[in-house]
């Protein structure tokens, strides 16, 4: 175990110390897929604390961990805020990318653990932070390179209202093993995709696979840092030979 992940775990066994002493929810800054994983497999080292995760809307792969008392006597939410971000003269600006809006909101001198995912639509972008800092980004995020950006913070209800584009795609595999699904996903072959299974870039619902005969189930959430992600839906027939056509839900 590295330092990084001995830091970690300490950090996150002393809010949910917090939480039951207090009796109050308590939570964390954004973790990353990685971090994500550490705190699922620290189970059987919370005691009388439920924890739960969540990024602002379904599919995020940021997340905040929330630690929650099973006495807890009052109705809590997570401190998420969503901000929309919008060029103020859309048609005269080359499009910004991810890494624009990363590297624009960093350079505020803010952590990287106080903001989540950050969702691309065509000229708007949406950022997920924690809502204390929502003001201040709002205050200070009006220009991107040399593009002037409008910053404002969404209303939230139940969950933020974020449009998330999808495409069907459908094939057949050999089986449904996490490495032919990906084939099929990424247009790849299974041995190009072998590198990024065993180094820790693919996640099913939130938690590393490192194996790459690890077996889906239907509505599995795969994400894939730096590509992208998917869900596989279900096996539409089988054919004579044992191969399986199946259906997956990519987002775009």
């Amino acid at each position: 175990m590295g330092k990084s992940e001995e830091l970690l775990q300490k950090r996150l066994l002393d809010l949910a110390n917090h939480a039951e002493q207090r009796n109050i929810a308590v939570f964390s800054d954004f973790l990353n897929l990685g971090e994500l994983n550490i705190l699922h497999n620290m189970s059987q080292e919370f005691s009388g604390i439920r924890r739960k995760t969540f990024g602002g809307y379904e599919l995020a792969e940021r997340q905040i961990a929330a630690f929650i008392p099973d006495a807890l006597y009052y109705e809590w939410d997570y401190p998420i805020s969503c901000l929309k971000i919008q060029p103020l003269n859309a048609k005269f600006t080359r499009p910004l990318t991810h890494r624009d809006y990363l590297g624009a909101i960093l350079n505020l001198g803010i952590n990287r653990g106080k903001t989540g995912d950050i969702l691309i639509d065509q000229e708007t972008a949406y950022l997920f932070c924690v809502n204390t800092m929502s003001d201040f980004i709002c205050q200070e995020l009006n220009r991107i390179h040399h593009v002037s950006v409008f910053c404002e913070e969404m209303e939230k209800g139940l969950e933020f209202n974020i449009p998330l584009k999808t495409i069907t795609v459908k094939g057949s595999v050999a089986s449904v093993r996490l490495d032919s699904v990906l084939s099929l996903a990424c247009n790849e072959s299974r041995n190009s995709l072998v590198s990024l299974i065993e180094g820790g870039k693919v996640s099913v619902n939130g938690k590393l696979v490192v194996s790459n005969g690890y077996h889906l189930r239907e509505g599995d959430l795969i994400s894939i840092k730096g590509v992208g992600r998917f869900r596989y839906l279900h096996v539409l027939s089988r054919t004579k030979k044992g191969r399986s056509f199946i259906e997956l839900l990519k987002y775009i």
